[in-house]
This record gives C-alpha cells, structure tokens and sequence, in this order.
C-alpha cells in the first residue's frame, strides 16, 4: 500500500518502492517485438556511428510517447485533451485509436510475431495451420488471464514479467560485451549517412504514441488500487512512472541497438530483405550456438505476453467505461475482454495479413493528429489556452493532410493509384521523410491564433 502522506494536504502518495512497480508494469505493457526489434536493426544498419543514430531514435521513440503521457496525464486523460477540439471528435478519434492499437492490429499481432519467433523454427514438420492455433489458443488464454484484474497488474507485470524480460536482456548483454571480438562494421543502407536523423525519422515510425497515450487508463487504475485516492496525485504517479518508463526505455534501447551493432560485425545483413528479428537470430546463434534461436524466442514470448496483457486491459477498460451495456445486456470489462480476446484469436489466425496492411495506413494518419494534439497540451498553459481555437484548426488541417495520405496508402494496399494525389502530396514539404502533415499543422496553427483573437472563447482550456 502507498505509505506517504503528506501533512499538510492530507493527500497519499506512492512510496518508492510501489512507484518502482508502477514503472515496471508501464513498461512491461509498452515494451513489445517492435521495440525489440528496431534498436538492433538500428544498430547492425549504423555500425560503428550507432551512438548518433541511436540518440537521433532514442529522442522521437522515447520522447514523443513520455512527452504524451505527461500530457494526457495532466490534462486529466486523452479524451479531455481531445474535447478541446470537439466532443464527436474525442469519441471518434478513441475509437479509432483503440481499434487500431488492439484488436484490429496490434493484439493479434503479439501472437503472430512471438509464433514466428519461438515455434516456427522447431515446428517446421508440422502443419503450420494447426501448430499456430494451437498456441495462439494457449497465448490468448493466458493473456486473458493474467488481465482479470486490470488494477493489479503491478502484481504480475510489475513484480515479475517485466523485471524477467530485463533480465533475459541483461544476460544478452553481458554476454555481447564478454564475446565481442572487437571493432564494429560501417554504416550501410539508410544509415550510410546522417545516422542521427535517419535514427529520429526511424523512431518516429515506431508510432508507440498511441499506445502510450491510453496505457495510462490501466496504470491510473493500479496507482488507484494501490491507496492513492486524490485524482490530481492520481495523474502525478502515472505521469512519472511514465516518466520512469522512458529512462528503462532509453536504457534497453541503447543495449538493444549496441547489440545490433555486435551482430553486424558478426553477420552481415542486407537491409532490404532482413529485419531487427534476423539482427538477434544472427546474434544469439553466435553467442549461445543451437539454444540461441530458443534463447531469442522466449524474450519474444514474454514481451508479446505483456504487451498483449496491457492491450486487452486497456481496450476492456476503455469499452467498459464507453459502451457499459449493448442491446439492452450489460457489459462489464471482463465480457470485453473475452470479446477482444477471441475477436483477436480469430484474427491471429484467419486473416491478420490484409488486416496489418490495411490497419498501417489508418496509424500513420492518426499518429500525426495525436502528436499535435499532444504538443499542443505541452503548451497549453502559456500557449493554447490563450488561443483556443488553434486545437481546431491544427488539428483540422493535420487531419486533412493524414486523411489524404491513408487514402493513398490505402489505395496503393489494393493495387491501385491516384497519381494526381500522389503528386499533390509530394509537393508537401518533408513528405520524403513522411512529415508532410507538419506545414499544415503550422498553417493551422496560425489560422487558429487568428481565429482566436477574432472570436475569444471563454472557459477555453476545454473547448473547441
């Protein structure tokens, strides 16, 4: 239980060592195949200038998602940072956002990934089709599992899942600095030059924002249960162990990509074909021989299990609060849960391909409104909330330009084109580096300054 009190308010906070635990748990959700995938590629790519390449992706992969959970945390939640736009808006945009971080993409991509990883390479006699489902059924069942409790889960993440996943990194670790033979490879690929800004531009397309910006619901929840009752201390502890979170991710993602940079010297890959997983096999098949592939599997498994965890708690919670009864039958988190959980089982086996390539275009058009979003409550104090009408038109004309892009990307996923579209937003500037949204957004920005001092809204931190 949280055991400080504070004499003068009479407010509780965490102790340090709950706090700790909080920062576990929030990591364990965040930290999935994704993230550990990219640092090592980021490495094998940069060689021996990985230190520039890994700063450039720390400071967009780290950065934007603490910065927005700061934010969300002291706006009082994502949903009242978007009603500054419009409530229709802050409904549909959540909607989107946790369709598409959980069940249509992200969750039953946990399992896919993690069977890739730890049992493709000792089932290859076996039917593929049965073996998958086989253990995506195991895997779904015991995610669904460990997420009964949404606020207790400090009690597994926190306690025992997370401090296990770092430890399985640390022994990869040591054992990459004890066995490397010294010297690095030079850099190749995107990372030939301009390590840094390619690291940056890398870490942005990891689009971890998303998640980040509603794990705070569970982690609120756990800071809640764990004695915390004042709503304001509430947001402090999720923003800091938020803040907690992204110094862990700093850490691994730095050994995560010095790794890489250790395989690239022991193996060289081609950076068009292979991805970060083909950068770890390469490493743990040199450090540990024929236990390296199992090795590299089990790490995948439980940063799978984790996130998957997180996500069906987050999106159960979300559910709960939004839609607590459907067609007159009351439904509580736990029937959400069972829904998203088969909902994603089914997925993870049936259909997840086509589902992945229509579902990355949709991220990529959400990232850059909730970077905004986010920026924008950054600075609401001294900024935004003088000018209240910049939420809106930032957010108007970002949306406008992201809408476009999906449509074009979505275009392109089932073999067509629009020519005149594509040419249109390669006249953006930055589109090369898939940062055309950031002009209009400026452009919105100034619309809404002048907006704002045309027709002066009161009460304006929380409307539109």
């Amino acid at each position: 239980m949280a055991d400080k009190r504070n004499a003068t308010t009479g407010v509780t906070a965490l102790n340090g060592r709950n706090r700790v635990l909080a920062t576990f748990t929030f990591f364990s959700m965040f930290f999935g195949a994704g993230n550990l995938i990219f640092p090592p590629f980021v490495g094998a790519q940069a060689g021996d200038h990985t230190v520039p390449a890994s700063i450039g992706f720390i400071v967009s992969a780290v950065g934007l998602p603490i910065l927005g959970v700061v934010a969300v945390s002291f706006a009082g939640g994502f949903e009242r940072l978007a009603n500054r736009v419009s409530g229709k808006f802050a409904f549909l945009l959540g909607m989107a956002i946790i369709l598409t971080i959980g069940p249509c993409f992200a969750i039953p991509r946990t399992a896919t990934t993690s069977f890739e990883m730890a049992v493709v390479p000792f089932t290859a006699d076996l039917p593929r089709g049965w073996t998958q489902f086989a253990y995506s059924l195991v895997f779904f069942a015991v995610s669904y599992l460990l997420s009964q409790h949404p606020e207790k889960l400090s009690k597994t993440l926190g306690r025992f899942m997370g401090p296990l996943l770092l430890a399985l990194i640390a022994i990869l670790f040591v054992f990459c600095v004890i066995r490397h033979p010294g010297g690095f490879a030079a850099p190749m690929g995107d990372y030939a030059t301009g390590q840094a800004a390619r690291g940056f531009l890398d870490g942005y397309q990891t689009m971890d924002l998303l998640a980040a910006l509603y794990f705070g619901i569970v982690i609120s929840a756990n800071v809640r249960s764990m004695g915390v009752d004042d709503e304001t201390q509430v947001r402090r502890e999720t923003a800091l162990a938020g803040v907690g979170t992204g110094l862990l991710l700093i850490v691994i993602y730095g050994v995560l990509a010095y790794m890489g940079a250790v395989s690239g010297s022991l193996a060289t890959i081609d950076p068009s074909h292979d991805t970060g997983a083909t950068v770890l096999t390469n490493l743990t098949s040199a450090l540990f021989g024929p236990f390296g592939t199992a090795f590299v599997g089990l790490v995948f498994i439980i940063a799978c299990l984790n996130v998957c965890t997180g996500l069906i708690s987050t999106c159960g919670t979300y559910f709960q609060n939004h839609f607590p009864t459907v067609a007159g039958r009351r439904m509580n988190y736990r029937r959400w849960g069972a829904v998203f959980t088969v909902f994603s089982f089914v997925v993870s086996n049936a259909g997840l391909s086509m589902i992945i390539k229509v579902s990355v275009p949709v991220l990529a058009a959400l990232y850059p409104i909730a970077i905004v979003l986010v920026a924008l409550a950054l600075v609401d104090r001294v900024f935004s909330s003088r000018f209240p009408r910049v939420y809106f038109w930032t957010v108007l004309l970002t949306g406008v330009t992201a809408a476009l892009n999906c449509v074009a990307s979505l275009v392109a996923v089932f073999g067509g084109s629009l020519p005149w579209l594509d040419a249109a937003l390669a006249l953006l500037p930055l589109a090369d580096a898939q940062l055309g949204w950031l002009c209009p957004a400026i452009i919105g920005l100034l619309l809404g300054v002048i907006d704002s001092r045309i027709r002066p809204v009161s009460n304006s931190s929380d409307q539109a």
